[in-house]
């Protein structure tokens, strides 16, 4: 395998081969070629900029919502946890929340100011910048609905600043006016919400703690909702639950979750996800489509 060229200036802060079990919520996926961890974006522009045309760039947050393979990923890995989480309120109804900032605490946090709707970010397991990638929701919530603008840089350092309505938005998805940027921040607007407390969040959690197996190695919800159904129900009613695939297995608890025992790999729960697929296609007629993201290459 040829090495990922870095900048010289940079080279130092890189980490060759970082296995990308270390960055993700189910605990699998083979070597990165390159892990970057920018300190600011201005770090992050200058090494986009000096960085090879030719070499693939993927951005990862919390890896709640992705699958990589045991192949691992070719390029550059850039995460932006730890970094860009600066979080404030810039008027009386806006809230500006940079991309690695956890959802939890931005809901948490639009709580205390009493801003609203904003309980449902609580329930979302990874940063804004996810959240803004695929429209998450929880809680019958969506996070694009409260989208004003949004921050974004681009593969050659260049930031740009865009407003809510060049994007457009569906359940779980959003296409970009332009391709290849990713987000850096955004800002959110809201209402008023005096009865918006800490409180409330915390009881909408315990339901979720109740009816999930949060705890567990997990990635979240596996599937979307198919149009007027549930994906977990659909699963279930396929006799799933329990299903097991070397160590990755739907769980006993939500069926819309497949959980690493400890012993999975990245090919056993890729794989159980497409069986789940086939049987529920098979029994119920209904093709339902992954929420998770794949990326990598087999092993």
């Amino acid at each position: 395998m040829t090495a990922t060229p870095i900048p010289a200036a940079y080279e130092t802060r890189v980490l060759r081969n970082e296995p990308m079990s270390r960055h993700t919520s189910w605990h699998v996926g083979g070597p990165a070629d390159a892990w970057f961890a920018p300190k600011n974006a201005d770090e992050l522009a200058g090494f986009l900029r000096e960085l090879p045309p030719g070499v693939p760039v993927t951005w990862v947050g919390l890896g709640s919502n992705l699958l990589v393979r045991d192949g691992g990923i070719r390029g550059v890995v850039i995460s932006v946890h730890g970094i860009l989480n600066g979080l404030e309120r810039t008027g009386e109804r806006t809230v500006r929340a940079e991309a690695g900032v956890a959802c939890a605490r931005l809901g948490r946090q639009c709580a205390k100011w009493q801003l609203g709707p904003a309980d449902f970010f609580a329930g979302i397991p990874g940063t804004v910048g996810g959240a803004l990638a695929m429209n998450a929701g929880a809680w019958g919530g969506e996070t694009w609905p409260q989208v004003a603008e949004v921050e974004t840089i681009d593969r050659r350092g260049e930031r740009h600043r865009r407003t809510a309505a060049e994007y457009r938005y569906g359940y779980r998805s959003v296409t970009a006016p332009v391709a290849g940027e990713w987000y850096l921040a955004a800002t959110f607007r809201f209402e008023p919400r005096p009865d918006a407390s800490t409180d409330s969040i915390r009881k909408l959690l315990e339901k979720r703690h109740a009816a999930q197996p949060i705890g567990e190695w997990s990635c979240g919800s596996v599937f979307t909702n198919p149009p007027g159904g549930h994906a977990a129900q659909l699963i279930e009613s396929a006799g799933l639950k329990g299903h097991r695939i070397g160590g990755a297995s739907v769980s006993t608890k939500h069926a819309n979750f497949i959980i690493n025992d400890g012993k999975a790999t990245a090919s056993d729960l890729e794989a159980l996800v497409r069986h789940v697929q086939e049987t529920v296609q098979r029994v119920h007629g209904v093709r339902l489509v992954p929420e998770v993201r794949m990326i990598g290459e087999a092993a």
